[in-house]
């Protein structure tokens, strides 16, 4: 907002110096100003990285004339018919925050799995992650509440909750602490400079661990930007994309120039770009039974002609229910990984994030290219994902049999008391 702010000013000023001077004046004092747009264009290009945030109103809905996509988005919710969906959270790991915004003895209060939580980092650096709610009267423990050492302090009437098992450590105004006196600690973990949280219905521990890469721990690969998108859709339909590769092959075949949106994507002006991709999906054995891979190949085709530059392997590695890491390899464009997260925030609206890590050295057009490819791509997707049923027992053909596989594979992250739907329909509107 500042920035938007300050190019006005700038704008407002430019154009009176324009009017107060004569035309010689003018012509150098526009050059000027147009050198400064370009070389600002050109810092943004190279060393600011593409952050591109969507609010769950943005992709997906078609707004009529005259009405609003908030409006469209929540008319098409309530119009919807969900079908008999599997449970809403899957047992697993979900990313809830970003590593560098979360500074030392900061907390932040996050949305995830229906709960409130308070994610924050004690003296000691280490990342914690408590119910935000405070046993005592119920105080919001992230709003407002304050980092102590390694403890979270209520701002309501200062009990302090530690962060290593979610019990009381102090109360200002009494020598006694109730034994009782807790909140629960969820299981995280700091990597890939992202913080996740541990979901289990049954509060059991860790099963798995999010793998390290490292070349993101070792600086090899640097951060190029992110892009986060909000699906109104149960947390199971976006992975079985992996699976789904029929739909590649017309969904995603019109060039990224057409861009997203369903209802201009097939227009004839932009038919001569077309994408080809060649895929295979299989579930890993024993012991990553919860791992799932995905082999990607993709290349481009001009007016009917092949463009090489474009060709690029993926190797997609799905993690549990919510974590994908997408490996690229280019044959002088260099190598990245573009990590997926899936993150449940209420039982049908899942926060999608990705986030680039690139080769250090490679140009920053490039990687940025890539992740700007991939939202329009991704974004497709999301006009499908809102706007569709669920269907548990779907009619398939021969070639679709991978999807049966993924959901049998996708089961396993389900448990007899993983939570269903409890349909409500005043809580239904952004």
């Amino acid at each position: 907002m500042v920035s938007a702010w300050a190019a006005v000013v700038a704008g407002l000023g430019a154009a009176v110096m324009l009017a107060a001077r004569g035309p010689e004046e003018r012509a150098g004092l526009a050059a000027c100003a147009a050198g400064l747009l370009a070389a600002r264009w050109l810092y943004r290009l190279f060393f600011s990285p593409l952050e591109l945030l969507r609010s769950p109103d943005d992709v997906g809905y078609a707004a009529e004339r005259g009405r609003s996509k908030a409006l469209a988005a929540n008319e098409a919710r309530r119009r919807r018919r969900l079908g008999e969906l599997p449970p809403v959270y899957p047992n697993g790991w979900y990313r809830v925050l970003d590593s560098p915004n979360l500074r030392r003895e900061e907390v932040k209060h996050v949305s995830v799995l229906g709960e409130q939580l308070a994610v924050f980092r004690g003296r000691d650096g280490t990342v914690y992650v408590l119910d935000a709610y405070c046993p005592h009267l119920g105080a919001n423990m992230a709003v407002g509440g304050r980092v102590k050492g390694n403890c979270i302090e209520c701002p309501f009437h200062g009990w302090q909750f530690r962060g290593k098992d979610g019990k009381c450590a102090n109360i200002p105004y009494t020598e006694k602490v109730p034994k009782v006196a807790k909140v629960r600690r969820w299981p995280s973990c700091e990597v890939n400079q992202q913080i996740l949280v541990w979901f289990h219905c049954d509060e059991a521990e860790p099963q798995w661990a999010v793998p390290e890469q490292e070349e993101i721990t070792k600086a090899q690969w640097v951060y190029q930007g992110r892009t986060e998108h909000f699906v109104n859709a149960h947390i199971e339909e976006i992975p079985e994309n992996a699976a789904d590769i029929a739909h590649l092959g017309h969904l995603h075949i019109p060039g990224i120039v057409s861009g997203a949106d369903l209802r201009y994507h097939y227009s004839r002006l932009w038919d001569f770009v077309r994408h080809r991709w060649k895929v295979e999906w299989a579930p890993e054995s024993e012991p990553n039974s919860h791992c799932s891979k995905m082999q990607l190949e993709h290349s481009l085709t001009v007016f009917g002609s092949h463009w090489s530059l474009l060709d690029f392997h993926v190797e997609a590695r799905q993690v549990g229910p919510g974590l994908v890491f997408l490996r690229f390899t280019h044959g002088f464009l260099g190598r990245g990984v573009l990590l997926q997260s899936v993150t449940p925030v209420e039982p049908l609206l899942q926060c999608v994030s990705h986030t680039m890590f690139y080769q250090a050295g490679v140009p920053a057009p490039v990687p940025k290219f890539i992740l700007k490819a991939e939202s329009i791509q991704f974004e497709r997707d999301v006009w499908i994902w809102n706007n569709k049923m669920y269907i548990s027992k779907p009619l398939l053909v021969a070639a679709d049999s991978s999807i049966l596989k993924h959901r049998r594979w996708y089961g396993q992250f389900y448990s007899e008391n993983s939570p269903r739907l409890q349909h409500r329909r005043d809580a239904l509107d952004f």
